[in-house]
């Protein structure tokens, strides 16, 4: 989905570092409250633990680092949500950290607008647009994107 595609598409949306993020709903595999999570000597601080996911190894991320945000302990809000999506032409599954999960909404495609050149405190190579939603605008972020050169 590009920002100018003009197609809208059911998201899952979040909070992270209090900004609300939309990613594609169709890649969301479940949402979990926190589990143990076990940490990675030596990993780099974007994917620095592992969690068991219904026995499966699932690396859990924290996009804070990728957008520079504060990192935040969890709250009760807190969520992992875990994500398949294609990397180097495989499937991969992934867990988010999110400070909270709000709900599942369809985001209109004439509602999307790209990236603004400037004023952004992300990275603009990560985003694929801008949602509005009411007064609220919702950071779309390319999640492909993020994890390829990870």
């Amino acid at each position: 989905m590009a920002a100018n595609d003009n197609q809208s598409f059911e998201a899952l949306t979040l909070g992270l570092g209090g900004e609300i993020f939309a990613i594609d709903a169709n890649c969301v595999l479940e949402i979990l409250d926190m589990i143990p999570q076990t940490e990675v000597p030596g990993a780099r601080p974007f994917v620095g633990a592992l969690i068991n996911v219904r026995g499966k190894v699932v690396p859990l991320t924290d996009l804070r680092f990728k957008f520079d945000m504060e990192r935040t302990p969890p709250s009760i809000d807190s969520r992992i949500v875990v994500v398949e999506i294609p990397l180097n032409g495989e499937p991969a599954v992934i867990g988010l950290l999110a400070d909270k999960v709000y709900e599942v909404t369809n985001i209109g495609g004439a509602s999307i607008e790209d990236t603004p050149d400037i004023g952004m405190r992300w990275r603009p190579e990560f985003i694929k647009g801008i949602g509005k939603r009411g007064n609220d605008f919702i950071v779309i972020p390319d999640i492909v994107r993020i994890f390829s050169g990870d």
